[in-house]
């Protein structure tokens, strides 16, 4: 059996906890007294080579010792926010205006910065549910981290219905939250044609599949979503929505990479006729990659551009600084300055006799 109430005493105290404004030395000390003594996490496990166990109720006792470790993280992790926030604001009052005073509190810990900052929000995040009322302290151990961390994400009329849900006692996971998510998209996006709502309401279409098409519909102009739409409307099924789901996700790749070429618009290629030619013709998926690999292509050209300067100039410096005395530097800057030059040359790889060469030729 798994023992471990005294757990859920710690971590009721934790969540209704708070710091008085001003301390006094023995209340500190009594605090840092406190927080040395370890909380009580000795579950007695099951035991893995138990075979008179059976494998539910190992597999249950497991899952509630996890859970219980979830809640105290969650708790631990929302402090650790706040005290992190504490020591940043601090520094914006009293300190250099660099953050550098933050940034050696972090080091002295070990504690990177994108932690820190992942912690700082997971703190906002409670607090703006706290403060707004949406969700009450004890209501908190009720939920598993990432589901707390989805609560946060969410809009709020979604944090409503699962803080509601969170104190009345209900296990709060992040698979509850995306559910209710996605069921309130399905209920009041003004995206989605009527026979699509009136399905997702008799729950005749999941509403798992809604939220994606949704999330692509937003992408993407008026003109644009008034045609998927209406595939939408003469057909609300599943089969429908997975193919209009994917046929906004390529045309919103194909927008935006489109914007991005520059061989497009220095040609002044009307890509709202071709997109509707490559649609009628059901190669959209085609031109949309084909766009999306010429936007690709001419950032790696930029890339190589400047990367190939880097070179030229490096090599530059260094032959000023080697000579006779140094053979071996030499022979590695012999090398390697080509890839400087006006033309390169590379094979393609060990395996294969096929080279190419490129030239740079800049113009002004």
């Amino acid at each position: 059996m798994i023992s471990g109430t005294g757990l859920w005493d710690n971590i009721a105290v934790c969540s209704s906890f708070t710091f008085p404004a001003v301390q006094s030395n023995d209340n500190i000390n009594e605090i840092a007294d406190a927080l040395q003594q370890p909380a009580d996490l000795n579950f007695e496990l099951p035991d893995p080579e138990d075979e008179e166990i059976p494998e539910q109720d190992f597999l249950q006792q497991v899952d509630v010792a996890w859970q219980v470790c979830d809640r105290f993280d969650l708790q631990t992790e929302i402090w650790r926010g706040r005290i992190l926030r504490a020591v940043r604001d601090r520094e914006k009052v009293g300190g250099d205006g660099r953050g550098t005073g933050f940034l050696g509190w972090l080091k002295e810990r070990e504690i990177s910065k994108s932690q820190a900052y992942s912690w700082i929000q997971l703190a906002n995040s409670a607090d703006t549910l706290l403060e707004e009322g949406k969700l009450q302290p004890s209501a908190i151990k009720n939920f598993s981290k990432r589901a707390f961390v989805e609560t946060a994400k969410a809009v709020p009329e979604v944090q409503v219905m699962v803080s509601e849900a969170a104190q009345k006692g209900d296990r709060i996971t992040r698979r509850e939250v995306r559910q209710i998510n996605d069921e309130w998209t399905a209920m009041t996006s003004d995206l989605l044609p009527e026979p699509v709502k009136v399905k997702a309401a008799d729950n005749t279409l999941p509403t798992r599949y809604i939220a994606p098409l949704v999330k692509e519909l937003e992408k993407l102009p008026e003109s644009h979503q008034e045609s998927l739409q209406q595939e939408l409307e003469i057909n609300p099924d599943v089969d429908t929505i997975k193919q209009v789901t994917t046929e906004a996700r390529n045309l919103a790749k194909y927008l935006k990479a489109s914007a991005q070429v520059q061989a497009l618009d220095k040609a002044r290629v009307d890509i709202e006729s071709a997109l509707v030619e490559a649609q009628r013709v059901g190669c959209l998926n085609v031109a949309a990659d084909l766009v999306n690999q010429a936007s690709q292509m001419e950032q790696m050209i930029a890339k190589l551009y400047m990367t190939w300067k880097r070179i030229s100039n490096l090599a530059d410096r260094l032959y000023v600084d080697t000579g006779a005395s140094t053979p071996n530097l030499r022979s590695l800057l012999d090398c390697v300055e080509p890839l400087g030059g006006e033309v390169m040359e590379l094979q393609i790889s060990d395996v294969s006799d096929r080279s190419i060469r490129l030239q740079i030729q800049e113009t002004e």
